[in-house]
């Protein structure tokens, strides 16, 4: 192992790792907000709000991890 400083590229997994961190914020949001609806009755807006914030979860960790490799 080389005692460098660490490669500050994308590589295969992270690239992978990206997309199952985005993938898993939309739907842990859709599903949060089918379970509200389905305890208040109130469809479809609990599981687009869900899907919303899911969403801006999903931007919010693409950023900060992409920003993280660009510095």
């Amino acid at each position: 192992m080389a005692d460098g400083p660490p490669d500050p590229t994308f590589r295969g997994r992270d690239l992978a790792g990206l997309g199952g961190m985005v993938a898993g914020a939309v739907v842990v949001g859709l599903v949060l907000g089918l379970l509200v609806d389905h305890a208040t009755g109130d469809s479809p807006t609990w599981t687009l709000i869900g899907i919303g914030v899911g969403i801006l979860a999903a931007i919010a960790g693409f950023w900060f991890r992409v920003r993280g490799v660009l510095k």
